[in-house]
């Protein structure tokens, strides 16, 4: 497996991972609105990079 695929999809789920933990925290309004959106925006950033690493990586079969 090709390093830059599998650094992608653990930025992937880091990202994932992020977003599903501001958006609890948003919801359940239990924690300070910018410690979950600082969460949001860097699991927006780890999401989209790791996406375009998976994307754009060549399969070297």
């Amino acid at each position: 497996m090709n390093v830059k695929r599998l650094f992608g999809t653990i930025l992937t789920i880091l990202g994932i991972a992020g977003l599903i933990y501001a958006g609890y925290g948003f919801i359940r309004q239990n924690m300070n609105w910018r410690e979950l959106l600082v969460a949001a925006v860097i699991g927006i950033i780890f999401f989209a990079s790791g996406i375009g690493l998976v994307r754009n990586t060549k399969d070297e079969a």
